[in-house]
């Protein structure tokens, strides 16, 4: 029996594999796992710091920061750093940004070499059969794969950047909210205890003779009204409290951060944004990865036409020694021969699939414009609300107020005039509180608006199996 080690055989075959090896061994994983452009896009957009703890120091240099923030009391955009830092489901969507990198790294590398080896004997006679088979589709269609999985990489990482900006957005919006509940919780409980007081005046009145009952039942009934509407107030403070707490990602002792007695002041003059439309299409990541998605699957369209006729096709060196014969050389080739499926209905499945997604990307277009367009309409509306609340209502009444407590002095009206009229003040303050929380709660919309908002896209829900790179190694997901 001669047996000989395998040697691999020259030619073009051999050659063309390994420079191939090769390039798919240079494929490896990148230092910051993809995260580089999603910090700059905080940065430029947010002016913030985001960071991806992948370690514990990393963990550690954050609750640091965390601890820094909410030492004072917190402003809007503290809010929103500690969020961007903290929030662990945040971090959870940057864990993406390494899936999928390393998806593509897998799809730079070239899949393992087959090797079949087999002892035949047939009396005294011996036969050894060796191999070495490479799956010559994927070597071929290796590039084209390799440029999908980037595609699809980069939309891994707007995703993320979307996602980061969605929760900073959020966070504005919930940081509004907390501090108005709390103004409107404080204003209502100065109603209720004027309301308090004019009932006790009221009982004593009765008490004296001065007063008959209906009187005495309507003070009675706006103390009721007033302590039923403070318990609202305290409910719904407790309730963007919590909203507000779960966004930035804090517990235990962390929770009892301290809030602005009030909200920021309403600028001098709304911004004016004429070319809104164009500025949405061109700074929306929505839009830009609606379109992102287009282009991938008309290249999955060209690589399934090209490979319908070919599902299997693997190259392989053989060498056979006997015990009484020469070694035998040489190389074979499988092919799948496509008697049953001439893979009509797989180019049709990625033919609709690729409609769909140019009819989603001219939905999201459309739909990005109206978005912009509303923002814009309700934060203007907005402004105009507060700015009249504070330039006519609230002056109108801290007036009519002053003018009471004049004839209250010179004892032309009497005490329930005068806290009557206290109540209403109060209620046109608490009326302002909410016209400038819808202001900056529009505002941030607006911003988010013209960036983008998280929207399903077809290659980040679902990619069909016609196109995916496992399909027989024939072609790309």
């Amino acid at each position: 029996m001669n047996v000989r080690s395998l040697k691999l055989p020259s030619g073009r075959i051999a050659l063309a594999s390994l420079a191939l090896l090769a390039f798919g061994g240079c494929a490896s994983l990148s230092l910051d796992g993809g995260f580089g452009p999603v910090e700059q896009i905080a940065k430029d957009r947010l002016g913030k710091q985001v960071t991806w703890a992948r370690s514990d120091t990393d963990r550690e240099a954050i609750d640091r920061r965390v601890a820094q923030l909410l030492e004072q009391p917190l402003s809007a955009d503290d809010a929103v750093q500690v969020a961007l830092l903290n929030n662990r489901g945040l971090q959870a969507s940057f864990a993406e940004l390494g899936i999928s990198e390393a998806d593509m790294v897998q799809a730079g590398r070239l899949p393992n070499p087959g090797f079949n080896f087999a002892r035949l004997t047939q009396g005294a006679n011996v036969e050894i059969d060796r191999g070495i088979q490479f799956n010559l589709a994927r070597l071929l269609m290796l590039p084209m794969v390799n440029q999908i999985e980037a595609r699809r990489f980069e939309q891994a990482r707007g995703a993320g950047a979307l996602s980061m900006l969605s929760l900073a957005s959020e966070t504005r919006k919930a940081y509004v909210l907390a501090v108005a509940a709390d103004e409107t919780q404080r204003y209502m409980l100065q109603v209720q205890t004027a309301a308090e007081a004019g009932a006790e005046l009221a009982r004593r009145q009765a008490q004296a003779g001065n007063w008959n009952k209906l009187q005495q039942a309507r003070e009675q009934s706006f103390y009721a009204d007033a302590a039923l509407n403070h318990a609202r107030a305290e409910l719904a403070r407790g309730a963007a409290r919590e909203r507000l707490t779960r966004l930035m990602g804090l517990w235990g002792s962390a929770t009892q951060f301290r809030l602005p007695e009030r909200l920021p002041d309403l600028p001098q003059a709304p911004n004016d944004l004429p070319g809104i439309e164009q500025a949405a299409m061109a700074q929306r990541i929505d839009v830009q990865a609606a379109k992102l998605v287009t282009e991938q699957l008309a290249k999955n369209l060209g690589l399934i036409r090209a490979t319908r006729f070919v599902n299997v096709l693997e190259v392989g060196a053989v060498r056979n020694t006997y015990n009484d014969a020469p070694t035998q050389r040489g190389y074979a080739i499988s092919v799948e021969l496509p008697l049953f499926d001439w893979g009509g209905a797989r180019v049709a499945k990625a033919e609709a699939i690729y409609m769909q997604a140019v009819n989603r990307a001219a939905e999201t277009a459309i739909n990005a414009r109206s978005e912009v367009r509303g923002a814009y309409a309700n934060y203007r509306i907005s402004y105009d609300i507060a700015r009249h609340f504070r330039d006519e209502i609230v002056p109108l009444k801290r007036r009519i107020s002053e003018e009471n407590l004049l004839r209250y002095n010179g004892m032309l009206i009497g005490v329930f005039e005068l806290l009557a009229d206290a109540r209403s003040q109060i209620t046109s303050v608490n009326g302002y509180i909410e016209a400038l929380r819808d202001f900056w709660l529009a505002q941030a919309d607006l911003d988010m608006a013209l960036i983008g908002k998280p929207v399903g896209t077809p290659s980040m829900t679902a990619m069909p199996a016609a196109i995916s790179a496992t399909d027989s190694g024939a072609a790309a997901h």
